[in-house]
């Protein structure tokens, strides 16, 4: 238990700099959310109101987690789900969706569509926070996953042409030597 708070501490200032987008309809919504985040020491939060102006914020402002609304005139949060889901750029995005509508048929609805998990409308402080820091957490470590395979890929194809230079060689000497 001990190694496990080590690890939390290690990150935790790490999450603070990630990146959360809130998409609700509600003014007053986002704006707790906001203050929520900032006063918890999040210090790259966006909200916004406007659902049709979510992919081209989410394009700029590149976030590591979205809050999304299920609810929303113009574009509804399931919409929304299937575009980002559909846009593919990340490899592991975190999308939770906040809800009044806890029915099986909403929820499967938005599991399908892309989200990662669910907060039930009114928000239990406590436990958004909880999600949105393991939420956070399995998205830092996704990256630093992604970014390694990449540093990995790249040491193979160094390697695979180091061995294809000294194959070269080899056979270059074994010809000159008329063997």
């Amino acid at each position: 238990m001990c190694c496990l708070g080590r690890a939390d501490m290690v990150s935790e200032p790490l999450l603070h700099k990630m990146k959360i987008l809130v998409v609700d309809d509600d003014r007053m919504s986002v704006t707790l959310l906001e203050q929520l985040l900032q006063r918890r020491g999040y210090s790259h939060v966006m909200g916004i109101t406007d659902s049709r102006k979510a992919l081209d914020i989410c394009a700029t402002f590149d976030p590591d987690l979205i809050l999304l609304d299920l609810i929303m005139p113009e574009m509804d949060g399931f919409a929304l789900l299937e575009a980002l889901r559909e846009d593919g750029s990340e490899s592991f995005l975190p999308i939770v969706v906040l809800t009044a509508d806890i029915t099986e048929e909403a929820r499967a609805r938005a599991l399908e569509a892309g989200a990662t998990d669910f907060l039930v409308k009114p928000v239990s402080q406590a436990e958004a926070l909880l999600r949105i820091r393991n939420l956070l957490e399995v998205r830092r470590l996704n990256v630093v996953l992604e970014n390694q395979r990449a540093a990995l890929e790249e040491a193979v194809r160094e390697r695979t042409a180091e061995l294809q230079t000294a194959n070269q060689r080899l056979q270059s000497a074994s010809a000159f030597s008329g063997a």
